[in-house]
């Protein structure tokens, strides 16, 4: 999640509105930081914050895409035989989930940082996220 900047002014003449709208902005980011400087007359207030409605949809997609990817090794699991955790660890669902990769080449980045091979699914496991985000953007 980026950091985004927007700056306000608060001039002497027309404080109070100007205040109002800074706060009214205030409660509905998470801020990072608030640098502020006087000159000709008015506040100049540059606010560092990340966008709250923002960070609640990315939890959202995460958890959509981290029970599709569960659904999904539960079925794998089942037909192979095995344990979830074999077909795909608990850490790496989560991971997957954060990042959502949408090709090969994404999901072999993500797995290669933890330091594991990618799986032989990896095809499944992108097209499930692919399909996630499908549903999650119509």
């Amino acid at each position: 999640m980026s950091t985004e900047i927007r700056t306000f002014s608060i001039p002497d003449a027309a404080a109070e509105e100007a205040q109002a709208q800074l706060s009214s902005f205030l409660r509905t980011v998470e801020v990072q930081r608030i640098e502020t400087a006087y000159a000709d007359g008015a506040w100049r207030v540059l606010v560092l914050f990340t966008d709250l409605r923002r960070k609640e949809e990315s939890q959202q997609i995460e958890a959509a895409i981290a029970a599709a990817l569960n659904g999904w090794r539960d079925k794998a699991a089942a037909q192979a035989g095995v344990t979830r955790d074999a077909v795909l660890a608990d850490d790496l669902v989560q991971e997957i989930a954060r990042f959502a990769p949408t090709t090969e080449h994404e999901l072999s980045i993500i797995v290669n940082a933890r330091g594991q091979a990618i799986s032989p699914q990896g095809g499944e496991i992108v097209q499930v996220v692919r399909s996630t985000l499908d549903l999650l953007i119509d």
